[in-house]
């Protein structure tokens, strides 16, 4: 006798990512309201993760070309973390043509929480479908992720 079809068996796998990615962004999202960085623009949760998680400084470059959006945008987005006080600018040592930002005391602080709430969900996770199950999805997101980056497509 064969199950009847669970509710994501007929949803897409773009639709699903979506779905689990919202999951996360919310607990940090309130998480960080809940501890007052209320402030943080769209796209500056992967901003202030990316740069806590590198634990140092990155070119601007990269995070442009990691956010996939255009120059302006990106530049106002580090502008509006930079007035809130999470990200400090300076020049990078070996190129001062190029422009390097790192995390603030604030900015180290918020990532402590956005951390904090990832765990919170990654620990729920691994609750349920324990840690080779994590080990599995990590291994099949990272090839979905690679499709396109390399010859696997």
């Amino acid at each position: 006798m064969a199950s009847e079809p669970q509710w994501y068996d007929t949803i897409s796998l773009p639709a699903l990512l979506r779905y689990a990615r919202n999951t996360y962004g919310a607990a940090m999202r309130r998480a960080l309201d809940e501890a007052g960085y209320d402030d943080i623009p769209k796209n500056g949760l992967y901003v202030i993760g990316g740069l806590a998680l590198e634990a140092g400084n990155a070119p601007l470059s990269v995070l442009i070309r990691d956010l996939r959006i255009s120059k302006q945008s990106a530049g106002q987005l580090i502008d509006t973390l930079v007035a809130r006080g999470y990200l400090k600018r300076s020049e990078d040592a070996q190129d001062r043509r190029r422009l390097v930002i790192a995390l603030t005391a604030r900015g180290r602080a918020a990532a402590r929480v956005q951390a904090d709430a990832r765990n919170r969900i990654d620990a729920k996770l691994t609750e349920r479908i324990g840690d080779a199950g994590v080990g599995k999805l990590r291994r099949m997101l990272a090839l979905l992720g690679s499709f396109g980056r390399d010859d696997t497509e």
